[in-house]
């Protein structure tokens, strides 16, 4: 066990030498990176798209990079939008890692955006762990995924700058208890704002957009308290995922 916590250890003190630098490298362009995380199904793809028309019409410069284990589904979607989408094909890995995003960008993205939306693999467990060089670390979840989802994914919620809820046309259908979901998300990470949304009806539609746009122009995110113990404990962000084989820790070696 000590060794695979300790290879867990160097895979993502790796990824975050990898994120710094890319980070340095986007913020020196004037591209800020929006990393939107969330479990299949939770609307997030069609919550993006209308961020992305959103700021194609008030002509803000953005692209998308969507991340899936198959197909080119998602980024056909977001292409309706007019701006610069990519898609990019895991093989099978869970989640992107700051080297791999930093190669794709290489020679597709475009000089003068202003915000990159990165819609990472649907996956609320081991994408929580890497950083991806993002200014903006949104998680996102549905009505229909019940109201105690932070306090299943408390890694994920607890080092988010932004919380959203999505589907909320579907809140009453499925009685969606809106408080009690913000009572856990605040259990995790206090303080934290919650944004209600609807991709459907238009509810909440260009929030997240502000949001990004207001981290960009140098607005400070949200602190959550798990990032400082993060911080102040290196350890511990690795023992987020102390439950992962040797065999899955050597796969995250990969480029």
């Amino acid at each position: 066990m000590c060794r695979v916590v300790d290879l867990r250890q160097a895979v993502l003190a790796k990824n975050d030498a990898s994120a710094h630098a890319l980070r340095d490298r986007l913020t020196a362009c004037g591209t800020t990176v929006v990393n939107l995380l969330s479990s299949p199904g939770s609307g997030k793809t069609a919550l993006l798209e209308q961020e992305l028309l959103r700021a194609r019409e008030r002509s803000v410069s953005v692209a998308a990079l969507t991340a899936d284990l198959a197909t080119e589904n998602d980024a056909t979607r977001l292409a309706r939008s007019g701006v610069p989408v990519k898609q990019v094909l895991t093989d099978g890995l869970c989640h992107l890692e700051a080297g791999m995003l930093a190669g794709h960008l290489d020679g597709w993205l475009p000089e003068d955006t202003r915000l990159l939306f990165v819609e990472n693999v649907g996956n609320l467990v081991c994408p929580a762990s890497y950083d991806l060089g993002e200014t903006l670390r949104v998680v996102l979840a549905s009505v229909t995924e019940g109201e105690d989802k932070p306090l299943k994914y408390p890694t994920a919620f607890g080092l988010a700058h932004l919380v959203v809820v999505t589907k909320t046309d579907l809140a009453a259908a499925v009685e969606f208890d809106g408080i009690a979901f913000r009572a856990n998300v605040e259990q995790v990470n206090p303080g934290v704002e919650v944004i209600m949304t609807s991709a459907r009806r238009g509810k909440g539609v260009g929030a997240l957009l502000d949001r990004a746009l207001a981290a960009a122009e140098g607005t400070p995110v949200h602190t959550p308290v798990m990032a400082r113990q993060t911080h102040e404990h290196p350890p511990a962000h690795a023992r987020a995922h102390t439950h992962v084989d040797a065999a899955d820790a050597l796969a995250h070696t990969h480029p």
